[in-house]
C-alpha cells in the first residue's frame, strides 16, 4: 500500500502544478501593470532621461547667458567715446609742395604719418612701398609683408578687394556680393599702412613719382616711391568685335550686380501678360561668349537659378522657354583643362539642355541679337543669329590703361597684352630693383634671343666665336637661371646640341646658336592670367621684400659700426649712406627667380565640379561641388568673409536665392 500511495501523491502534485500553470496562462493580460522590478527599471530610465534633459537645458541657458554677456561687454567697450583731440599731424601733410614734370602736389607726408610713434618711425626710417591695385597680386604682397619693414601705400580705384572666382555665383544671388569683398583699409591696417582711393594714370621713373587721379574730386597728386608694385590687372579683349557696349562683363562687383538686375528684369518682363511669345523667348535667351571657366560657371549658375528658383516662384512657362547658349571659338569648352574634364563638362551641359556652339566666332552683337559664324554641315562658313536680351562677353584679356602707359614709357616693351618683366618680376627698362609688376598686368619674358650676346659672352670661354658642348652646358645653366620657364625645354642638352650642329664639328656657329635660341623661345608658353598665378607672384614679391628689409638692417648695422670707427679714426675710409646701401642690394643676391607651382584648376558646372590637378583629374556631383566650395572657402582673405560665405550657402540651401531686384 505504501508504494502505491507515494506514486499517487506524486501524480496529484503534478496535476496541481499543471492546473496552476494553465490558470496562470489563462489569466495573463499584456495590459496588466508591470511587476515591481519592471517599474523600478522604467523609473530609473525616466530619471536618467530627465537628468540629461535638465543638463542640456541648463547648458543652453548658461551658453546663452555667456554669449549675451560677451556681446554686452563687447558693445560696452566698442561704443565708448574715444579721445581724438590734438591729433598730431605734420604741417607738410596739409600744405603739399609742388614739383615733378607736371608741377603737381607731391604727397611726401601723409595726414596719418604722425598719428603714433610706430607710424612716425615707419614714415621717417623705412623705404616707401607703393602698391597699385587691389586684386590677387596686391593682396598677395600685403598679406606676406612683415609689419614695420616698409612705409606702405595702396592706390586703388576700389575701396575693397574682391574674391573674383565666385562672381558668377553672386550674379544670380547664390551668394551675396558683401560676402566676396573685404575693405582694403582693414587689410593694410595690419602693416600700419595707408590707402588712397584713386587711379594711377602716369609715372616718372627718373624721379620715382606715381601720378594718381583721386576718386571723387578728380584732382591729381604725385605719390613718391622707393619701390613700386604694379598689380592693376587687365581688361577684356574685344577681338575687334563690334557692339561690345551691348554686352556684360564679369570682372567686378558692379558687373555682378548689373548682371543680376538684368536677369531679374528679364524674368519679370517675361512673366507679364502683355509679353508676346517671341519677345518672351528673346528675354529668356542667355548667351555667353567664351567657353573658359568664367563663361562656363556663369552658364551653370544661370541654369541652377532656373531649376531651383524660377521653377518654384515664376510661371512654369518661363522655365520652359529658357535657353542658355555658350559660344566657344575652340573645339571644346574648358580647353585649358584636361580632355576628360572638357568631355565631362560638355556631357553635363548636354544633359542639362545648355546649347554649346563650338568652333564658332562672334561676328557682331546688337541690342537684340548675337551674330556668329560657324561651319555648316557642308563645311562652309555660315552666319547664324540668336535673339537675346542678355550677352556676357568673357573671352581673353587686354592691357589695363595704366599698364599700357607704362609700356609706352619704356624701351623694349613690345608685348601687346601685358608689361614684360624678368624672372624676378622686375619691369624691364626700369632702374633695377625699383619697379615690379604681377598678375594679369605682367608677363614674364620668354625670349632667349634678346640675351644672345650675354649668353655668348659668359659661355664662350676661349673667345673663338663658337660654342662647343662644354660651353653649351654652361649656357644651359645660365638659361635656367635667367628664364626658369625654359628649364623643361633644355633638359636634353646633348640632343638639342646635336640637332643644331649641322656640320657635325661638335661646335655651334653663332648663326646656328641664334636659330636654336629662337626655336627654344617659341616653345616657352607664358603663364596663364589666373588668380592663382597672381597670388603666387604677389606672395613671392612680399617674401623678397622681407628678405631685402632684413639685409638692409644688417647693412645699416655694419654701416653704424663703420661710422663709429670713422669717428674715432680720422684716416678711415668714407662709406656710403644708408640709402645708397639699400639701393645696392640686388634681388639676385637674396632671392631665387620666381617659379610658378601649379596647384590645379577647378570649375563649377552646375551642382557638380571639376578639378584638373595636372596628372590627375577629379570630377563629379555633390561631393566634387562641396570640395570646390571648401577650396574657395579656405582661400578667403578674412574670417569675416568666410563666415558670410558659409551663411549664404546655408540660406540658399534652406530658403533659396533672394529674388529681389535691388
Amino acid at each position: 500500500m505504501r508504494p502505491f500511495s507515494l506514486i499517487q501523491l506524486r501524480l496529484q502534485a503534478c496535476r496541481s502544478l499543471a492546473t496552476e500553470s494553465n490558470s496562470n496562462s489563462k489569466d495573463y493580460n499584456p495590459n496588466s501593470p508591470p511587476s515591481p522590478p519592471r517599474r523600478r527599471i522604467l523609473f530609473s530610465r525616466l530619471l536618467t532621461l530627465s537628468k540629461y534633459t535638465l543638463y542640456l537645458s541648463l547648458t543652453s541657458v548658461v551658453g546663452l547667458i555667456v554669449l549675451t554677456s560677451f556681446l554686452f561687454i563687447h558693445d560696452l567697450f566698442t561704443y565708448t567715446s574715444r579721445h581724438v583731440d590734438r591729433v598730431p599731424i605734420n604741417p607738410l601733410a596739409l600744405h603739399l609742395e609742388r614739383g615733378g614734370p607736371k608741377n603737381l602736389p607731391i604727397a611726401r607726408v601723409l595726414v596719418d604719418d604722425d598719428e603714433d610713434e610706430d607710424m612716425h618711425r615707419i614714415a621717417r626710417d623705412k623705404p616707401r612701398l607703393v602698391v597699385v591695385g587691389g586684386g590677387w597680386g596686391a593682396m598677395g604682397v600685403l598679406q606676406t609683408l612683415h609689419l614695420g619693414d616698409y612705409h606702405v601705400t595702396v592706390v586703388s580705384n576700389e575701396t575693397f578687394t574682391t574674391f573674383t572666382p565666385l562672381l558668377p555665383s553672386a550674379a544670380v544671388g547664390t551668394v551675396q556680393v558683401r560676402s566676396l569683398i573685404e575693405p582694403i583699409r582693414k587689410i593694410v591696417a595690419r602693416l600700419r599702412g595707408h590707402f588712397l582711393n584713386g587711379k594711377a594714370v602716369d609715372v616718372d621713373f627718373n624721379q620715382r613719382l606715381l601720378e594718381v587721379e583721386c576718386i571723387g574730386n578728380g584732382e591729381r597728386v604725385y605719390i613718391p616711391y622707393d619701390k613700386l608694385v604694379i598689380a592693376v590687372g587687365s581688361t577684356s579683349s574685344t577681338h575687334g568685335v563690334p557692339g561690345l557696349d551691348h554686352c556684360f562683363q564679369l570682372k567686378t562687383i558692379a558687373d555682378a550686380q548689373a548682371i543680376r538686375r538684368r536677369i531679374m528684369d528679364n524674368f519679370e518682363a517675361a512673366s507679364l501678360p502683355t509679353t508676346s511669345p517671341s519677345e518672351r523667348r528673346r528675354l529668356l535667351s542667355f548667351v555667353v561668349c567664351g567657353g573658359g571657366p568664367t563663361g562656363v560657371e556663369t552658364a551653370a549658375e544661370i541654369y541652377d537659378f532656373c531649376q531651383e528658383d524660377i521653377m518654384n516662384y515664376f510661371p512654369k512657362i518661363c522655365r520652359e522657354e529658357v535657353s542658355i547658349h555658350v559660344i566657344q571659338s575652340r573645339e571644346h569648352i574648358l580647353n585649358t583643362y584636361s580632355e576628360a574634364i572638357s568631355r565631362y563638362a560638355e556631357d553635363k551641359f548636354g544633359r542639362d539642355g545648355v546649347h554649346l556652339i563650338t568652333s564658332a566666332r562672334v561676328a557682331a552683337i546688337t541690342p537684340e541679337h548675337v551674330i556668329y559664324t560657324a561651319k555648316g554641315e557642308d563645311g562652309k562658313m555660315a552666319q547664324h543669329t540668336i535673339p537675346t536680351n542678355f550677352t556676357l562677353w568673357s573671352t581673353g584679356i587686354a592691357m589695363n590703361p595704366f599698364a599700357k602707359r607704362v609700356t609706352d614709357l619704356l624701351p623694349n616693351q613690345v608685348h601687346k597684352k601685358a608689361i614684360e618683366v624678368d624672372a624676378h618680376l622686375r619691369v624691364k627698362g626700369t632702374p633695377q630693383g625699383t619697379v615690379y609688376a604681377v598678375g594679369d598686368a605682367a608677363t614674364i619674358e620668354t625670349s632667349l634671343v634678346s640675351h644672345f650676346l650675354e649668353f655668348v659672352e659668359e659661355a664662350d670661354k676661349n673667345k673663338d666665336g663658337k660654342i662647343d658642348f662644354e660651353e653649351w652646358e654652361v649656357m644651359v645653366d645660365r638659361i635656367k637661371k635667367k628664364i626658369p620657364m625654359a628649364e623643361d625645354h633644355v633638359l636634353k642638352a646633348r640632343e638639342i646640341f646635336t640637332m643644331y650642329d649641322k656640320n657635325g664639328d661638335n661646335t655651334l656657329e653663332l648663326n646656328e646658336l641664334v636659330k636654336l635660341l629662337e626655336d627654344l623661345g617659341s616653345k616657352i608658353t607664358s603663364l596663364p592670367a589666373t588668380a592663382q598665378v597672381a597670388s603666387q607672384q604677389g606672395k613671392y614679391i612680399g617674401r623678397k621684400f622681407n628678405k631685402l628689409a632684413r639685409t638692409r638692417e644688417r647693412e645699416e648695422q655694419k654701416l653704424g659700426r663703420v661710422q663709429a670707427d670713422t669717428a674715432s679714426t680720422p684716416s678711415a675710409i668714407t662709406v656710403k649712406d644708408p640709402q645708397e646701401s639699400m639701393i645696392d642690394i640686388s634681388d639676385e643676391s637674396i632671392c631665387a627667380p620666381f617659379r610658378y607651382l601649379h596647384l590645379g584648376s577647378l570649375a563649377y558646372i552646375g551642382n557638380a565640379a571639376v578639378f584638373d590637378l595636372g596628372k590627375y583629374s577629379f570630377m563629379g556631383g555633390l561631393a566634387a561641388m562641396y570640395a570646390w566650395r571648401s577650396v574657395y572657402w579656405n582661400e578667403q582673405v578674412s574670417m569675416r568673409t568666410r563666415a558670410l560665405l558659409m551663411i549664404d550657402w546655408i540660406v540658399r540651401g534652406v530658403w533659396g536665392r533672394d529674388l529681389s531686384r535691388l
